[in-house]
């Protein structure tokens, strides 16, 4: 199935039926007065998440929803019938926005979640509703009130504990391919991943999902190579993996760069939990390793490095118990913040 992480869609509510002028005509009824009945409400649109769901393609192809009308009033005082609701499935993590692709209707994080985006206009008065002591005849009845209707983005931001970032061919796909069952495509030349894979990793009892974005190349920010446009996938992460190329002449120079375009994305990335790890440590030998696992280091401010080979293994386990622990720290607080235990941190 291909995948699509955004889609624009038209979505309107359905029109309040109208009320209806009626007077009762039956025989041996005196004074049967008006009998009008209210109009049915027009249905409403919802959106809810739901699981197995993975991609917003199915709304490329079909991008007007429209709600039910209520049906108008009938006489003997019968309301009218309510419109029928549209639903749209979407996967989990799924925002809704407005039209401008600015404000943040909806955020959808858990299976299950179910918001209105569209409520349905309510059905008019019939004439029964507006009899009075002096006005026993009345000729009044409402129309139906119009629903909503609105252009609205969904915007996929994948669920995952791990974020893989790194410059093309570092060996993000490699290193998922060899943690998880996932599959993605491996080749040797820039961008081969076009889209974002998710795997799920275990390491003694515990296991997590990880996201392997397209690489980002120097001036992503500015639309350079295929941009920032997938780091939302990995901004609900618990912490980041950073892979380095081990083959690179300066890995510590690619490590700057690819935090100067974090911090020029935003959304908090640059502040998350990272991991750094020198990859591609079985083509360079360990005294080379050694040497560019210290130069990324003091370009990264002193952090820890670690050195791995996602095609061998080597220091592989070692990364998967902390990204582990990372992931499980994460969840702990995500805990305890839903237990009132501690208060969740603001932000604008």
């Amino acid at each position: 199935m291909k995948f699509l992480d955004q889609a624009k869609v038209f979505i309107a509510s359905g029109n309040g039926g109208s009320g209806i002028i009626s007077f009762r005509r039956e025989k041996y009824v005196e004074f049967g007065g008006p009998d009008g009945g209210d109009g049915g409400k027009g249905g409403d649109v919802y959106v809810e998440a739901v699981e197995n769901l993975n991609t917003l393609i199915d709304y490329r192809y079909v991008q007007h929803y429209k709600a039910e009308r209520g049906k108008n009033g009938q006489s003997a005082n019968k309301f009218g019938a309510a419109g029928k609701g549209v639903t749209l499935k979407v996967p989990v993590g799924t925002q809704i926005l407005d039209e401008f692709g600015e404000a943040v209707l909806a955020d959808l994080t858990e299976a299950g979640q179910r918001v209105m985006i569209a409520k349905g206009g309510d059905g008019g008065f019939g004439n029964a509703r507006f009899k009075t002591s002096t006005n026993r005849a009345p000729r009044r009845r409402d129309l139906g009130y119009p629903g909503e209707e609105r252009w609205v983005w969904l915007h996929l931001k994948l669920i995952a504990d791990i974020g893989l970032l790194g410059f093309p061919n570092a060996g993000k796909s490699t290193f998922l391919s060899a943690v998880s069952k996932a599959t993605p495509k491996i080749a040797d030349y820039p961008f081969t991943t076009l889209h974002p894979n998710l795997g799920v990793a275990a390491i003694q009892n515990r296991s997590f999902v990880i996201a392997d974005i397209p690489g980002l190349i120097e001036g992503a920010s500015d639309g350079a190579g295929m941009g920032t446009r997938f780091l939302g996938h990995v901004e609900r992460s618990a912490g980041l993996l950073h892979i380095v190329d081990g083959c690179e002449d300066d890995p510590g120079e690619s490590y700057r760069k690819l935090r100067t375009e974090l911090e020029l994305y935003g959304g908090d990335l640059a502040d998350k939990n990272e991991l750094l790890a020198l990859n591609k440590a079985d083509a360079i030998g360990p005294e080379l390793a050694e040497d560019q696992a210290r130069q990324l280091s003091e370009a990264a401010g002193g952090k820890k490095v670690w050195i791995m080979s996602a095609v061998s293994g080597e220091g592989v386990d070692a990364i998967l118990h902390e990204l582990a622990n990372m992931a499980d720290a994460h969840r702990d607080e995500e805990r305890r913040i839903a237990k009132g235990e501690v208060e969740e941190p603001w932000t604008p």
